[in-house]
């Protein structure tokens, strides 16, 4: 009788890809995990108990099917099991290094609430498409047949890129606008190459390229080429900016040498792994060697920077954020690895203002938790009598993102915003007010994570296919 090749969960513990000791790993941008040996990855896929109702599959925003691939990892059918992860995500790889496992399927399996360990769904994903690209399992985009219509894209983020691989393998002639050199966004300028090693977002552009995708870089729609001319020269458009604005501080010393945004310094580190020269990086201002370093903000954002100071050879780095641990929204799993690499947290900590012009240091005021705000989280009280000057050389602001006002900068009065800023569009399909123009990814639902730009992508492109099609499209209920 033939081994059961599941529900190895009771025998088998839980074990991730050994991680690299934080006084290696501080001091280069590789990414921190090595890569499952093939024995390993199938052993921790046997462990999926392949229960009825997959939480992992149903609280992942794309609705991966998880545990079938799963099984045929542990069953040594790793390209069918490619092929599976393929169907549903178009950049899987990516999903398996930067997808808050913790707070989306490996958080909700079966498993780990019976108390033997989550299976480690995000290595085992990023395992797959790796041996994939590999063993030259995954094929140059070749359409069957060419179509005439076309689709232009603006932004070259994961939302997309996505969509633009589900045009382009139905014969769509696909145009991607992009305001920067290199296309990926987030993926290529925002996210450090110790998460996201540059060459996999490299080789995914690439491949759409090859594939007869059509990139527009270093052009900023508003200025280099009007909204307008885009809707006229495309059969439909997509929207997929993102959001760049950072949420400001208003505070004293706001403005003064020394306070930077996160975007900017975390796109300057990323140029250079790239090898440019940036103005900023090579003249010290976005540079944090040898600075004490202070981060304000708590989510994924921050991580980022406070993770790449250390790397950069900071003095020392540390992160003010005004609620506790428990209620910070970053990953809890990207604080550990920063603590081990050397970063100190200030909880219960927010700026009052900034002294000194370029900035010696942050005034900082002590907060505590009250009552619940609107969003049910317990809002932040400031301590009176409590404040301090935390010294710093560099400040880096990590607010979050807000939507750009777009009907201004490219002169469209007509396209619909919401209240926040975000654009106006259909639940699913992303279908705005205006005729042909749709729109996906954070510009839609504000500063949100990789997988629902991916998401956003592809419903949106099934939904236009489904209009150059003829047929009825229909938003959600």
């Amino acid at each position: 009788m033939a081994e059961q090749p599941m529900l190895k969960f009771v025998n088998i513990e839980r074990d991730m890809p050994e991680k690299r000791p934080p006084d290696l790993r501080r001091n280069d941008f590789n990414e921190i995990y090595a890569e499952y040996a093939d024995t390993k990855a199938k052993e921790q896929s046997s462990r999926c108990s392949q229960c009825g109702v997959p939480y992992c599959q149903s609280h992942c925003p794309l609705h991966n099917n998880i545990p079938d691939w799963l099984r045929l990892t542990a069953e040594g059918r790793l390209q069918e099991a490619y092929e599976l992860s393929q169907a549903t995500n178009t950049f899987p790889e990516i999903c398996g290094r930067i997808c808050p496992q913790d707070r989306l399927c490996e958080g909700n399996c079966v498993i780990e609430s019976s108390g033997h360990g989550t299976v480690t769904i995000g290595s085992v994903e990023k395992y797959i498409t790796d041996t994939a690209w590999e063993k030259g399992w995954v094929l140059p985009i070749k359409p069957r047949a060419e179509r005439t219509e076309s689709v232009g894209i603006i932004g070259a983020g994961p939302g997309g890129l996505a969509a633009a691989d589900v045009l382009r393998r139905q014969g769509v002639q696909v145009t991607i606008y992009d305001t920067y050199d290199r296309a990926g966004g987030l993926l290529t300028y925002g996210i450090p190459g110790f998460k996201l090693e540059k060459d996999i977002v490299m080789r995914r552009n690439d491949q759409l390229e090859q594939g007869g995708v059509k990139f527009e870089l270093n052009c900023t729609v508003g200025k280099d080429i009007s909204f307008a001319d885009i809707r006229a020269k495309h059969d439909a458009v997509i929207i997929a900016t993102g959001v760049y604005k950072t949420r400001e501080i208003q505070a004293p010393g706001v403005g003064g040498v020394g306070l930077e945004r996160a975007i900017d310094f975390l796109t300057a580190s990323n140029r250079k792994s790239f090898g440019d020269a940036v103005e900023e990086f090579d003249s010290g201002r976005l540079d944090a060697k040898g600075k004490r370093v202070v981060v304000i903000g708590g989510g994924d954002t921050a991580m980022d920077c406070v993770r790449t100071s250390i790397r950069q050879g900071a003095e020392s780095v540390k992160c003010l954020y005004r609620r506790d641990r428990a209620n910070m929204p970053g990953s809890q799993r990207e604080v550990a690895n920063a603590e081990e690499e050397g970063v100190q947290f200030e909880w219960l900590t927010a700026p009052k203002g900034f002294v000194g012009d370029p900035v010696t240091g942050v005034m900082v005021q002590k907060m505590r938790l009250g009552a619940p705000d609107a969003t049910g989280r317990q809002a932040p009280e400031v301590i009176e009598g409590a404040d301090y000057v935390e010294e710093a050389d560099l400040v880096i602001m990590a607010l979050g993102f807000e939507p750009e006002d777009l009907p201004t900068l490219w002169n469209e009065p007509e396209l619909p915003v919401t209240r926040w800023g975000t654009i106006k569009t259909e639940y699913v399909t992303g279908k705005t007010e205006m005729d042909g123009v749709y729109a996906v990814g954070d510009i839609v639902r504000g500063a949100s994570l990789v997988v629902w730009a991916i998401k956003d992508g592809r419903d949106c492109a099934e939904a236009i296919l489904e209009k150059l099609n003829g047929e009825t499209v229909m938003a959600a209920e």
